[in-house]
């Protein structure tokens, strides 16, 4: 596995994502996760699952310098009033005195995003987190966002796969000096059927997911975060290192994405994607 400059921190390019890993036996499958390898988990308040995360990252009894961990703040918590009580709140979930990354989960604020970064910004001076960066952005808050942190953040993480094309987005954050980080990267499933992944994956007898994830992370400053429920499943996307696509397989899947691709855009948190 290799890591992602975001800004001067290095974040694992392939990481488990716990998004709806939540309930009886959440705590085994994260587990698990770290068990086959992962060395990179993404949680959020909104997840419910922070203590389950929390006690799989005790029970594997990992080198804490070998763990990259990352939770998101929800929106109601980013008030100046909330902020930083609801993130020590996700530390005592999670049994850490830190996370590697703290993350805006959706750019809704009660007051403005200028505080709210700042918010970001001090969490990080207290030593709660190592990264700040920002989640489900849109081009002209990622700006705002960067200049409020001083140039310090490290990631977007947005809904990215082959349906979907993130271009004009990752210009703006390279401008930054950011990653995207690729939450949804395999569109729940729906690149199984993909003719052009598919037969890629045909050809090199590997699996449509491992084509994809290796699409995702083979571009410069791209993370992927797939979640997975079983141990097959979680080897086979972790098993993306030993290959490389060729420009033309790349250009191939480029082709797939348009403006329109988007899965996850709830009405009541998203912002204006075109901006």
């Amino acid at each position: 596995m290799f890591d992602v400059d975001a800004n001067g921190l290095k974040i694992p390019a392939l990481g488990y994502g716990t998004f709806k890993v939540k309930g009886e036996g959440s705590r085994a499958i994260v587990e698990q996760a770290l068990a086959v390898g992962y060395r990179h988990l993404d949680t959020a308040q909104i997840y419910d699952n922070e203590a389950d995360v929390g006690a799989a990252i005790a029970a594997a009894g990992l080198p804490r310098d070998e763990l990259f961990v990352t939770t998101k703040v929800w929106p109601d918590n980013t008030h100046p009033d909330r902020m930083l009580a609801s993130v020590e709140e996700s530390l005592r979930k999670l049994r850490l005195d830190r996370v590697d990354l703290l993350l805006i989960h959706w750019p809704k604020f009660e007051t403005t995003l200028e505080e709210a970064v700042e918010q970001l910004v001090a969490a990080r001076e207290k030593g709660y987190t190592r990264g700040i960066g920002i989640s489900n952005f849109n081009r002209e808050q990622v700006d705002r966002a960067a200049a409020a942190s001083g140039g310090t953040l490290a990631t977007n993480q947005v809904e990215y796969h082959p349906f979907i094309d993130q271009t004009p987005l990752l210009e703006t954050l390279r401008r930054h000096k950011m990653a995207l980080t690729a939450y949804s990267p395999l569109a729940q499933g729906r690149i199984v059927d993909e003719p052009t992944i598919s037969s890629i994956a045909d050809l090199r007898k590997i699996t449509p997911a491992q084509v994809t994830l290796r699409w995702l992370i083979q571009q410069p400053g791209v993370i992927a975060i797939p979640k997975a429920s079983g141990e097959e499943r979680m080897r086979g996307n972790l098993d993306v290192f030993s290959f490389e696509l060729t420009d033309d397989e790349m250009h191939a899947i480029n082709r797939i994405g348009s403006p329109t691709g988007r899965l996850v855009s709830p009405a009541d948190l998203a912002p204006d994607w075109t901006k």
